[in-house]
């Protein structure tokens, strides 16, 4: 049985995904995963993880611990629980519709969260190396410092590609062109051929070697993985990348729509589209003539759910094929809320 464990914890540790014994769930590094695709640079686990467990943190008295937090959190707040309550019992408040489908929904899924849950909790050879996931390891290649030691501003491309001026704009990729050369010809060489200037908004750019590459736009650094492009547009042009022969079309989309909520909206924190917006994305004529998979996070909002079940799927000519949870949880793994007003998980929805 150790040795069971011993593998399968070695196969996290390597791919970043621990898979855990008779379930459905997984628990996920992306850092792992993130740095599977870089060559030469790597993504700095302390940076990444800026808020993290304790070091010390020692699975034993998790239960105890989780049971002092619960208390105090129940004293704190008891006496706004029991108005709150109280002034449910006077007004008769009965859900509406749409309430009662999302509460209906939510009960469906929980037991499927709490057994997850338990398995993380359980999982006592992940719990051993979890809090160490943010320490950097001997022997990685060096974590470079794309600021300079200095903290920058982020670069807003939704505002920049906005202005007039965005067509303009290009990034700078440093590709080197070496092979098996001496030093000071390697020098001689990256100093005169290794910068190649693109338009960085409606335009692929790629990086087609098998090696990482710095790039530079404005004031900034960015590493462009081996075998990997992006392209930066408007939603309206996404038809220039519709390919010409199927054959080359996408085999897996994500999408991650910026959907109307009212905390994007109160807090300002990012731009979002109406629904209808997304019915025009051409899904058929992007994916490969094979199929593909199309992967769709959407929020726990029924209304939303509704549209994208009985709207935007039949505009895209998918089928749902399985859905994805995304569980959210603290240091102390309390994550499981009893109701819908405190939902601590995403919906990722898979269709082909």
């Amino acid at each position: 049985m150790a040795g069971v464990e011993r593998n399968r914890l070695s196969a996290f540790l390597e791919s970043g995904i621990y898979e855990f014994p008779n379930s459905n769930a997984v628990f996920i590094d992306p850092l792992r995963i993130l740095n599977r695709k870089y060559s030469r640079f790597r993504v700095s686990p302390s940076a990444y993880y800026s808020r993290f467990f304790n070091p010390k943190f020692d699975s034993q008295p998790l239960q105890k611990e989780k049971d002092e937090a619960e208390k105090s959190r129940v004293s704190a707040n008891s006496l706004k629980r029991k108005r709150n309550q109280q002034k449910k019992i006077k007004q008769h408040y009965a859900l509406n519709e749409k309430e009662l489908l999302a509460e209906q929904r939510h009960q469906d899924i929980r037991p499927f969260l709490v057994k997850a849950q338990e398995d993380l909790i359980g999982a006592k050879e992940l719990l051993e190396v979890m809090c160490e996931l943010n320490c950097e390891k001997e022997g990685w290649e060096t974590c470079i410092d794309l600021n300079n030691g200095g903290v920058k501003e982020e670069v807003s491309f939704v505002e920049l590609g906005k202005v007039w001026q965005a067509p303009f704009y290009e990034i700078a990729i440093n590709i080197s062109q070496i092979n098996e050369e001496d030093e000071e010809d390697k020098a001689s060489r990256n100093s005169q051929h290794n910068q190649k200037l693109l338009p960085i908004f409606n335009n692929l750019v790629l990086n087609e070697t098998n090696d990482d590459v710095l790039a530079e736009f404005l004031t900034s650094q960015y590493v462009l993985p081996k075998d990997s492009s992006f392209y930066m547009s408007d939603l309206v042009q996404i038809h220039n990348l519709i390919p010409d022969d199927l054959d080359r079309g996408f085999n897996c989309i994500l999408i991650d729509p910026p959907w109307e909520n009212r905390s994007a909206y109160q807090k300002s924190m990012y731009p979002t589209l109406p629904n209808r917006y997304f019915l025009s994305i051409p899904i058929r004529q992007l994916t490969h003539a094979r199929g593909a998979l199309v992967a769709l996070w959407v929020t726990n909002r029924e209304k939303l759910r509704n549209f994208v079940e009985n709207e935007l799927f039949p505009a895209w000519g998918v089928r749902h094929v399985a859905t994805w949870y995304w569980l959210k949880v603290c240091i102390l793994f309390v994550s499981v809320a009893k109701n819908t007003h405190f939902v601590v998980y995403r919906t990722k929805s898979i269709t082909s």
